[in-house]
This record gives C-alpha cells, sequence and structure tokens, in this order.
C-alpha cells in the first residue's frame, strides 16, 4: 500500500509548544550537520529563541511558516520570508527547510517545496530565491524545477566547524510585471 500523502499546513500563529516542537526539529537537524546558520552542538535555549524570532515575524505577516507533521508531532518546514525591501515586492526567500533525520526520503521536502511555490503564488510572489549547503537538497531542488546559479565557495561553518560552499538557486513562478508598468 503507497505511503500517504504528506499534508503541510500554514501556521497563522505558534505556539509555545509547536516553538518546543520546531526547536526539537531544528536541533535534530544541526546534530545530523546540516548548514542552517547554527553551530553544534545547539542548545534547546538557543534553539527556542530562534523560533521565538520566527513566531513573531508570523505573528507580523512578515514570514509564512509552513509545517507537516506525524504521529509523533512536527517533522518538517519552510518559511517563505515575505518581509522584503519595497523595490522587491514580487519576491519571497525560502528559508531554513528542515525534515527531521527519521522524517527523511518519505516526500516530505518535495511537499514543503510544493506547499511554498503554491502559497508564495497566493501571496503575489512570482519569484523565490534561496541558498543551500546540502547535495541531497540541492538534487530535490533541481527535481522540482529550480534553476541553479552558481556556487560560493567557503560561505560558511559546517555545524562542527569546517568551511562549506553555499549553491544559489531561484524560481519564476509567473510574469514579472515591473512597477507602474502595465502588462502586455
Amino acid at each position: 500500500m503507497p505511503a500517504a500523502k504528506p499534508t503541510v499546513r500554514r501556521l497563522l500563529a505558534v505556539t509555545e509548544a509547536q516553538q518546543r516542537q520546531l526547536a526539537e526539529l531544528l536541533v535534530d537537524c544541526v546534530d545530523g550537520g546540516a548548514s542552517v546558520s547554527f553551530m553544534h552542538p545547539l542548545t534547546m535555549e538557543r534553539a527556542l529563541a530562534f523560533w521565538h524570532g520566527v513566531a513573531e515575524g508570523v505573528a507580523r505577516g512578515e514570514r509564512a511558516l509552513l509545517v507537516t507533521e506525524d504521529a509523533q508531532g512536527i517533522v518538517g518546514t519552510v518559511q517563505l520570508i515575505l518581509g522584503q525591501p519595497e523595490n522587491q515586492p514580487h519576491r519571497a526567500d525560502v528559508a531554513k527547510m528542515l525534515v527531521r533525520r527519521r522524517a527523511r526520503r518519505q516526500g516530505l521536502g518535495a511537499a514543503l517545496m510544493r506547499a511554498a511555490e503554491d502559497l508564495a503564488r497566493k501571496c503575489g510572489r512570482t519569484l523565490l530565491v534561496l541558498d543551500t549547503a546540502s547535495e541531497d537538497a540541492e538534487r530535490l531542488y533541481a527535481r522540482l524545477g529550480w534553476q541553479r546559479v552558481g556556487v560560493i565557495p567557503d560561505y560558511a561553518l559546517l555545524p562542527q566547524g569546517g568551511l562549506c560552499d553555499t549553491t544559489y538557486f531561484y524560481r519564476v513562478l509567473g510574469e514579472h510585471v515591473a512597477h507602474g508598468a502595465s502588462p502586455e
């Protein structure tokens, strides 16, 4: 029997319990070597502080937070950073696409990315940008139709130390209309 299609939902407000689950997810990913802005060991206190800040951004409408869950709670997440400079109202950044190690290779990353793209369209965004230091994520993004821009060498540190490259991708979701121009 085929596995059920992952369900992704948007959190319009982030409870303390959800922040804790998201913090546990982040710690799991950093423990597994994910280069997602944090060094190992990542304390629960620091992870909770990060998610508290994300929750505030969600409340202000600057970020959209998507999650996928299983019977044990949140196992995956991705964010759309909607709060962009005034000359980039058509764009959003994709950030912190995370899947618990125990839940990987089940289609959750692809489901999260498709949901992020759909939500971006609903929010009027026509261009998405992201970066990654993960070869597995690179393959996923390429499979989903993202365009690889290039690699910046020695961009950041891996959680346990040592420099790593990052690869930038973009995805055009629709037609761009210049400010003040009428579509033809």
